[in-house]
């Protein structure tokens, strides 16, 4: 390593942390405007394509013409996906893996392309949410103030965590869950000094987005109760099922990637052609399942629908979104999921209060738990689920309940050996070759610093530092034990809850990350 750029690296470590904040506070800002403002687009463009569809049903020498131009928007989704294969899907994989310094993508490129791409997409009725694009929209945003600013890799790094933070926050005015979520599933450790600049990013984004868009919780939920401790059973019950859904949701998403790719006959930027076609023949007989869904769930409060009816509209967007999200066209699967659990809770209750002769558990509290214990099945991220669905709901009274729930569903997916879907999803978005470096990239320079937090029973937990074989260009710089930073000595026993603070080459973060990964986490034994 160089030694002016690594005495210029630790200097900025450690005199950066008031940076950093305002660095988050500015993100927040920046990411908050850009995904509100992509929120009111798509918000408004499916608005007017619901409409349409209801004057179409009045004007039926129409619908051939839209179904060509729903054909054209398919094949244009396509080609933009081919010219910037980052933007396919939710993104969410695409930040995870730019982290990773596994993937580097053109910023602004990017963020217009995943703007337009997920507005036609989503905006045209595929079975998309606007989650994944928002925090994917969000770190592009952060990664474009990060050049700009031309701040260190590793400063960049934390602030496209902020901008995930913001996305989601702005997405479904959700701070807290925000800040969860980027630690939990993106940033992939809870380090205190990216947690602060995520919550200062977050808040920031919530604000200006309930500037824009109002202080009501995204899903209106009025008086809701306390689930009565007698009916608990039903909850660890319900657990399972929405964790078995969970597995079966993630089994499906794969599969129908799968299916798409082994129609040969069909070339790639054609797929989204299909979902396409399939949103205008859903969006003529059943337009309450077109888009994320969030008005749906609203519906589901709000009506009284027969179970066969139900299990019809759960099958149709079941299979909508597996086809959606498999054509790789931009979209998130955070709604639909909800929507899927929130459809299950429904019928979960309706049939128990069949059985029992009375209208004895709450449809409305047993679709909020169903939604966040599918989410937790899915993600694998408990915390994420009962935060995320408690802000959305704007309901405090069910935390003991949403917990239950979650750690039941959380348990079968571990039962099953079910992996989270995002990094799955990550796995297979790198073997398709899109996530390759080049090798320009592989002679950079820049020098990085991770931290690297230490779980119980992990192998490095009561190893000392000269015990344990670290990985090449890999320079241990403190050892945080508390607040308190300590020299990194070869006599240091490391203990659970310590963070190392490593320094290394840009071309070496995905390697050190995997080994180091592994000797501090205890997930290496599940």
């Amino acid at each position: 390593m160089n030694e002016n750029d690594t005495r210029k690296s630790l200097n900025i470590w450690f005199d950066f942390k008031f940076r950093l904040l305002a660095g988050g506070i500015a993100v927040g800002v920046l990411s908050g405007v850009v995904v509100v403002f992509f929120r009111f687009v798509l918000e408004y463009v499916l608005e007017q394509v619901l409409i349409f569809y209801r004057y179409q049903l009045n004007h039926l020498w129409i619908i051939p013409l839209w179904f060509i131009v729903l054909i054209v928007s398919g094949w244009a989704t396509g080609m933009l996906v081919k010219k910037q294969p980052a933007i396919s899907g939710s993104g969410i994989p695409q930040v995870k893996a730019v982290l990773q310094n596994k993937l580097e993508v053109n910023w602004w490129k990017a963020v217009s392309a995943k703007f337009i791409g997920g507005t036609v997409s989503i905006g045209a009725g595929l079975s998309l949410g606007r989650e994944g694009p928002s925090i994917q929209i969000g770190a592009l945003v952060a990664q474009g103030f990060s050049r700009l600013m031309r701040r260190t890799k590793t400063e960049e790094h934390m602030l496209i965590t902020c901008g995930a933070s913001a996305g989601l926050a702005a997405a479904f005015n959700a701070p807290i869950a925000g800040v969860i979520f980027a630690l939990e599933e993106v940033h992939m450790n809870f380090s205190p000094l990216v947690m602060i600049a995520a919550l200062a990013s977050s808040l920031m984004a919530d604000f200006v987005s309930k500037e824009f868009f109002g202080l009501n919780p995204v899903f209106h939920f009025s008086s809701i109760g306390a689930i009565p401790l007698s009916q608990y059973f039903h909850l660890i019950l319900l657990g399972f099922i929405v964790g078995a859904a969970g597995i079966g949701f993630n089994k499906g998403i794969y599969a129908f990637q799968d299916l798409y790719r082994k129609i040969t006959w069909l070339p790639a930027h054609y797929r989204p052609v299909i979902p396409f076609v399939m949103a205008g023949i859903v969006g003529l007989f059943l337009p309450s399942v077109l888009g994320g869904g969030n008005n749906l769930v609203n519906d589901l409060v709000a009506g009284a629908f027969q179970i066969k009816f139900l299990l019809i509209i759960l099958a149709i967007k079941f299979l909508f979104t597996m086809f959606s999200y498999g054509s790789s066209a931009p979209g998130g699967i955070f709604l639909p999921m909800l929507v899927i659990g929130a459809l299950i809770g429904v019928i979960y209750s309706k049939l128990m209060n069949g059985l029992i002769g009375a209208p004895v558990l709450s449809e409305s509290s047993f679709l909020i738990l169903a939604m966040a214990g599918l989410l937790t099945a899915s993600l694998k991220a408990p915390i994420t689920g009962i935060i995320l669905i408690t802000e959305m709901t704007g309901s405090f009274t069910n935390l003991l309940s949403t917990g239950v729930v979650c750690l039941a569903a959380y348990m079968t997916a571990e039962l099953f050996r079910s992996y989270p879907v995002y990094e799955v999803l990550l796995e297979r978005f790198l073997h398709q070759g899109r996530g390759t470096r080049s090798p320009e990239s592989s002679e950079s320079s820049s020098k990085i610093i991770l931290e690297i937090p230490i779980h119980h029973g992990a192998l490095l937990d009561g190893l000392s530092i000269k015990e344990f074989s670290w990985p090449a260009q890999c320079l241990i710089v403190s050892v945080k034990r508390g607040s308190q930073d300590m020299i990194p000595y070869g006599d240091l026993i490391l203990r659970a809850g310590d963070y190392l603070t490593i320094l290394t080459g840009d071309h070496n973060v995905p390697v050190v990350n995997k080994s180091l990964g592994q000797a501090a986490n205890i997930s290496q034994f599940q």
